[in-house]
């Protein structure tokens, strides 16, 4: 079964480790059978912040329609979020906040999602925990059908373990948890849409 795959790097940073591991995914993906993958990069962030504005989906700049295009054309769902202070980052936090109203419903229906957090130390565990939280909220208060994929994924040390582009430099057992993350989100996406 081919799916559309977007990847949200949730970093505005420029060349982040979380772009990193995006990039990684999309190799990891590259090798499988799907009508296309898309990287979204919160580089070009632009959504205004809650209390300052909101989402019009009638005007939407670039990245914003970039976004919601990628997302909304989607099967399968990555979310790629650094750790910030133990959560996932604010602008991740904004973009679910300003998206997650009856204007962009669609967003959290009939979806896959699969989430990672990424650290340059020992981290990523929470941004990935913490999301599953938000977006379980999200897909019930929006009475979507979504699904989250149980398996997150914790990219320790990203910057030693891949480079700028995406490939693999680090461990085996890093190599090795990464594939069996993509490969454990496509299991579910190919037991939901079946």
């Amino acid at each position: 079964m081919a799916f559309t795959v977007g990847i949200i790097s949730a970093s505005p940073q420029r060349n982040s480790n979380s772009l990193r591991f995006a990039k990684a995914l999309q190799h990891l993906l590259a090798e499988r059978s799907f009508t296309e993958v898309q990287i979204v990069n919160f580089e070009y962030y632009d959504i205004p912040w809650v209390g300052e504005g909101d989402i019009n989906p009638k005007q939407l700049t670039d990245f914003q329609y970039y976004l919601i295009n990628v997302w909304n054309k989607s099967d399968v769902v990555f979310i790629v979020s650094p750790e910030y202070n133990w959560s996932f980052s604010p602008q991740l936090i904004n973009t679910l906040d300003q998206l997650g109203g009856k204007a962009f419903a669609h967003l959290f229906d009939n979806k896959v999602f699969a989430l990672a957090g990424v650290s340059s130390g020992r981290g990523g565990r929470q941004p990935a925990l913490q999301l599953t939280t938000v977006l379980n909220k999200l897909i019930n208060f929006l009475d979507g059908n979504s699904v989250i994929a149980p398996r997150i994924f914790e990219s320790h040390e990203t910057d030693q373990m891949l480079d700028a582009d995406g490939n693999f430099i680090g461990s085996e057992a890093y190599i090795k948890g990464a594939t069996a993350f993509v490969e454990y989100a496509l299991r579910i996406a190919q037991r939901w849409f079946r």
